[in-house]
This record gives structure tokens, C-alpha cells and sequence, in this order.
């Protein structure tokens, strides 16, 4: 796993593209290069960009600056790159956490000690993860998002932005869980839940 190394590669040239490399940028790196799949994006910050190609600056690290769980998925099983791992400097992450790889840590956002997080994660702008915190791959946790003490997120689950989920409770996979909820229970794989408190209210179909 690769941490604030001197350059990296971002997969993804859209609005996340644009948060991660600031991100990127704080720490003083730099990007040497973006891959995207649309053949029609030539540039993206002023930075070249291409289909994605393994041999192209195969000993750089990469992240997947796409903030859809399901299309991260899809690209982290065909990239061949080393996957990085990048944390703003605004951050406040513990020490005693363990973080999988590809997954970035955005802006003022907090994870406390004892989390332990999976590959390809999102923690988004000013997003808070209390102690003790289980989350699966390519989680996305939004902008204000707030888990409380030894909670579990499922892989591939989206946090909404402003929704706080109480202590001890467990979120199974592939679930969405509305902005501004309130999640007081457990709740099951794949579904989408919403309100105060929340409530499933459909199945997620992928």
C-alpha cells in the first residue's frame, strides 16, 4: 500500500476526479497522469488523459477518483496498477487504524482509533468515523456523515450526506442509506432506507 507517495495516477476524470486531486495536490504531489473510459476526454485539469492502459507509468500508484461504489468496483478488477491510499492534510486520522488500499480520506474529515477500514473507500468532506468502526470495501461514507462508536458498514454501502448512524449498529452490504437519516437498528443488505428514524423503504437493485 502506497501512502502520499511523490506522484500518483487518477482513474476518473468528473466532479470526484476534481476533489481528489485537490487532494492529491495538498500534499504536494503530483499527477502524471488521469485515465478515464470515455475515449472524448482528451484533458482534465490540465492533465492528459487517456483509456485506461497498464503499461502507461506502470510504476505509479492509482487512485480511482469515482464515487460510484459499484463502477469503483468494476474498475479496481481490471486496473493492474499499484493502488494508492491518499489523506488530506485537513484530516485527523488515527494511528492505530488499519485503511485497505485505494481509498481516500477527504477533507477535515476524522476517524478515530481502533476503525478499520477496506480497500477503495470514500470518506468524504468533514465525514466522522468514531472508534472502534468496521468498513467493508468501497464504502462511501458523504460530506458530514457521521458513524458513532463501533458501528459496521457492508461493502459496497453508501452513507448519505448528514446521516448519523448510532452506536453498535451494523449496515449489511450494498445498501443506501438516504441524506440526513437517522439509523438507530440494523439494517439488512441492499436496501435503501431514509429518515429520522430511518426506515427501509425499497430494495436496491444493482
Amino acid at each position: 500500500m502506497i501512502y502520499n507517495t511523490e506522484q500518483m495516477i487518477l482513474y476518473g476524470a468528473s466532479g470526484h476526479g476534481k476533489v481528489v486531486a485537490d487532494c492529491i495536490m495538498a500534499n504536494n504531489l503530483k499527477i502524471r497522469h488521469i485515465f478515464d473510459d470515455n475515449p472524448e476526454i482528451n484533458i482534465f485539469l490540465n492533465i492528459k488523459v487517456t483509456t485506461y492502459d497498464s503499461n502507461c507509468y506502470s510504476d505509479e500508484a492509482l487512485i480511482i477518483s469515482i464515487g460510484d461504489n459499484s463502477d469503483r468496483l468494476i474498475v479496481s478488477r481490471k486496473v493492474q496498477h499499484r493502488f494508492g491510499i491518499i489523506i488530506h492534510p485537513s484530516a485527523i486520522v488515527a494511528k492505530a487504524i488499519a485503511i485497505g488500499e485505494g481509498t481516500v480520506i477527504l477533507h477535515n474529515s476524522v476517524v478515530q482509533i481502533g476503525t478499520r477500514i477496506g480497500r477503495h473507500c470514500i470518506f468524504n468532506t468533514a465525514s466522522t468515523v468514531d472508534h472502534e468502526c468496521i468498513i467493508g470495501d468501497y464504502v462511501h461514507i458523504s460530506p458530514n456523515a457521521t458513524l458513532c462508536g463501533n458501528v459496521a458498514i457492508g461493502e459496497g454501502t453508501h452513507i448519505g450526506a448528514s446521516s448519523v448512524i448510532l452506536p453498535g449498529v451494523s449496515i449489511g452490504e450494498w445498501t443506501v442509506i438516504g441524506a440526513g437519516s437517522v439509523i438507530k437498528d440494523n439494517i439488512p443488505d441492499r436496501v435503501v432506507v431514509v429518515g429520522n428514524p430511518g426506515r427501509i423503504i425499497k430494495k436496491n437493485i444493482l
